[in-house]
């Protein structure tokens, strides 16, 4: 999840120099439409298809391991934070015994 911020961030930092520098080759009534549409098209969307992606790859273990029904997982990192390791469909880190119910 980490990854999909980070490139995010990225792109928008080097959308604004563009779009900044481009306004001196284009009309002012222009900029805002193009200004609308490069960010969906080059920060929104791409951010929105990597977290697919994410989640996509991640449904099972979010879902159906014994990890996500414990208090210690993080769906949004998918991410055991006593042991700070990322689990995965055959592979528990604390292998149950630290297991404890949420809530």
């Amino acid at each position: 999840m980490g990854a999909i911020v980070y490139w995010t961030l990225i792109r928008i930092a080097i959308l604004i120099p563009v779009l900044w520098i481009a306004t001196e080759w284009m009309d002012y009534k222009f900029w805002w439409t193009i200004l609308i549409m490069s960010v969906y098209g080059v920060v929104i969307y791409p951010a929105y298809l990597q977290y697919r992606i994410f989640r996509e790859k991640n449904n099972q273990v979010i879902f159906d391991t014994l990890c996500s029904s414990c208090k210690s997982f993080d769906e949004t990192a998918v991410i055991c934070m006593k042991y700070d390791e990322h689990p995965k469909v055959d592979y528990i880190p604390c292998e149950g015994i630290d297991w404890e119910p949420k809530g």
